[in-house]
């Protein structure tokens, strides 16, 4: 006598859904998530490493180096600023956050510190 086996879970599962497509679709899901934490990791710890069409798509990201503009005003006081003036010249910096932008303090030669 031949028995015939069923392809979907009992009871507690989606009814007409064969267990190896429930398990393909878990793996599916797992492979997403995985390449989705992967990708936002790469935007936060490494945002000038990704490839420029990718990198005007996505919002800027807090690791990133920021483009900052200095520029005088009409009293000559020196201005910077994150979008550049449009009725004066500027020069354009490129902040590393990984430097100290303190100068350090070196007392002048002769002096007893």
């Amino acid at each position: 006598m031949r028995t015939r086996r069923s392809r979907c879970i009992a009871n507690n599962a989606a009814p007409f859904v064969p267990v190896d497509v429930r398990g393909r679709a878990h793996v599916v899901l797992l492979c997403l998530i995985a390449t989705a934490a992967a990708l936002g990791g790469w935007w936060y710890l490494a945002p000038d490493t990704l490839p420029d069409f990718v990198r005007h798509q996505l919002p800027v990201s807090a690791k990133s180096n920021p483009t900052l503009y200095r520029w005088k005003d009409a009293k000559g006081g020196v201005h910077v600023t994150d979008a550049p003036p449009t009725d004066r010249p500027f020069e354009t910096l490129h902040y590393d956050p990984n430097t100290n932008v303190v100068p350090t303090v070196v007392p002048p030669p002769g002096t007893n510190r």
